[in-house]
């Protein structure tokens, strides 16, 4: 008996002592003995780095596209030369290159010399080519670096978009979000984790807000907008006549229709429902985040809507803090150490005191919350009103924006064709006809659609518009023709197919417009290869030759085209 009660009076002993060990050891973590083995919520030195690395991979790609296309649409022989542009708005404002001309049209063009405007817009696409890809890779940057990508691309957009009015909404949207990067940066230091210049929740929010204001704007414009968003049948025609389908498109076009009665009540819960869950507590925020992640990796699959899913992901990224982040980065090295030895100070209560920079950049962070707030009160306007508008900005530089996205649905898909013939005659009815094959919209029927996201091509989205109107509203593709037919190279490529590749330039150039349909996997269409099934419409615009656009050209002071030889 007392052998037993000695040795369990031993035991209490060893426990107490354990204890008081346990506590020391706590004690000497805090006290910064042991750096925390694992990351703590509420803080987002990590997220910056995803944040940055994201945008920088949207600028990359549009900088690509930009460096591909801007010449043969806007450069000194493109189809709408924004030298000519600038010259106009130079008069509007009074003839000078000041602050009205750069407030009408804010672009380092202006700066720049126009006699080579090829040369300036490929330098500004490279620059932010270059200065794009090295923030994705390093993973860190600076003020100065993101202020010049947003200027940069601030300078292109501007000049394209009031050309080629077309994508205005994930060009806005990628302003914007450039402009809230802006601010997740040290202004000169180049690392990844700048002990001296903390994340700023006031700019977390702001991608936050952003994405609330997306989802809510593209959500609201649909229940206001064609009745099919209402009656829950918008889906049955979405994949078929989306801008440029993906092969996935074609088989999802066919699902059953109660699956796609649960596509647009999944649509409605995720722009209309979820956006609120940001607001409430760290959980539900992440459980947004993941929603629209999810939501947007959905589009991405099912259709090639350019960068503007992508882009959308870059703001849901701010739900999620390094906690939840911290599985994207290696233990024990890099990044994710230096955060864990930052955390494991801030619990022992060794956080530095803040230098004047600090106190100063803390100004900076209060004044641009304040910025937003302010430049968003016309979006909550809008947003609220009846008279919904999407894709529409509220001051020049585009900062704060409005978006949305397919109001309404379209239910027939119709394309113009673009045909040449060598035939003198174009009333002939022996007259060969033969098509052109742009990029990517549909055309041959028999060509797979092409997967293309991230990437996109300009002139195919500007022709799906093109369908909808008349060739008087869309006056650039009888500028495409009169191109077409003096075999212009510049014009060529950016079409896939030239029937008259190494021969002599058509004679005569029509359009013609069809009806399109996916044609029925399993039918004999699809058997014998088609993709598509297509039944002529009418004329889309006459038969067209060098001589009769002469004085369509001269009235619109497009240069006359000169037929150029073939390159066998």
């Amino acid at each position: 008996m007392a052998a037993s009660g000695e040795r369990a009076e031993s035991s209490v002993r060893k426990r107490r002592v354990g204890s008081r060990r346990t506590e020391t050891e706590t004690d000497s973590a805090v006290s910064g003995g042991k750096p925390l083995l694992s990351l703590q919520p509420g803080t987002f030195w990590l997220t910056r780095i995803v944040l940055l690395r994201s945008v920088a991979f949207i600028y990359f790609v549009a900088f690509s596209v930009a460096y591909n296309q801007n010449k043969q649409l806007i450069g000194e022989h493109g189809l709408m030369p924004c030298k000519s542009y600038l010259r106009s708005v130079k008069r509007y404002v009074g003839g000078k290159i000041g602050m009205a001309a750069m407030a009408y049209t804010p672009s380092v063009l202006w700066f720049l010399d126009w006699s080579d405007m090829d040369a300036n817009l490929d330098g500004i696409a490279l620059l932010g080519m270059a200065l794009s890809g090295f923030v994705l890779v390093m993973g860190m940057a600076n003020m100065v670096i993101m202020l010049t990508l947003w200027v940069l691309y601030h300078s292109l957009v501007n000049v394209i978009d009031d050309l080629l009015i077309v994508c205005a909404g994930w060009e806005s949207q990628l302003l914007e979000t450039g402009f809230l990067a802006i601010f997740l940066c040290p202004v000169w230091t180049l690392s990844q984790v700048p002990r001296r210049c903390p994340p700023s929740l006031i700019c977390i929010w702001t991608f936050r807000w952003l994405i609330v204001r997306i989802m809510l704007g593209a959500g609201l414009i649909k229940i206001r907008g064609d009745k099919c968003w209402r009656d829950l049948t918008c889906m049955d025609y979405h994949y078929e006549t989306q801008p440029v389908p993906n092969p996935m498109s074609y088989y999802m076009h066919r699902s059953p229709w109660w699956f796609h009665r649960f596509e647009t009540l999944s649509n409605h819960f995720v722009e209309l429902i979820v956006p609120f869950f940001t607001f409430l507590g760290r959980r539900m925020c992440m459980v947004n985040g993941a929603i629209q992640i999810l939501f947007q990796v959905v589009l991405i699959v099912s259709g090639n809507l350019s960068f503007l899913n992508w882009l959308t992901i870059v703001p849901s990224l701010a739900c999620f803090d390094d906690a939840s982040l911290g599985f994207l980065f290696r233990s024990g090295a890099g990044a994710k150490k230096a955060v864990l030895e930052i955390q494991s100070e801030d619990v022992a209560g060794r956080t530095p005191a803040p230098t004047k920079g600090m106190l100063i950049r803390r100004v900076v962070n209060i004044s641009l919350g304040i910025l937003i707030g302010y430049l968003s009160i016309p979006v909550l306007m809008n947003l609220l009103s009846s008279r919904q508008v999407m894709n529409t900005s509220f001051d020049p530089l585009r900062i704060v924006n409005t978006y949305g996205a397919f109001g309404s649905i379209t239910k027939e898909r119709t394309e113009v064709i673009f045909q040449g013939t060598l035939s003198p005659d174009p009333k002939d009815p022996e007259a060969l006809w033969e098509e052109y094959q742009f990029m990517c919209k549909p055309g041959d029927v028999y060509r797979r659609p092409c997967l293309l996201s991230p990437y996109h091509y300009r002139l195919d989205w500007l022709m799906w518009f093109a369908a909808f109107q008349t060739y008087e509203q869309s006056e650039w593709v009888i500028h495409i023709a009169g191109r077409l037919l003096s075999n212009d190279s510049t014009v060529l490529s950016l079409l896939d197919h030239n029937p008259f590749q190494g021969r002599d330039p058509p004679r005569w150039v029509r359009g013609e417009h069809f009806r399109y349909r996916f044609s029925q996997p399993g039918s004999a269409s699809a058997a014998q290869g088609k993709w598509w099934l297509r039944k002529r419409i009418g004329a889309y615009f006459p038969p067209v030759n060098l001589e009769g656009l002469r004085g369509y050209f001269q009235s619109r002071n497009w240069p006359h085209p000169h037929i150029q030889q073939n390159r066998k």
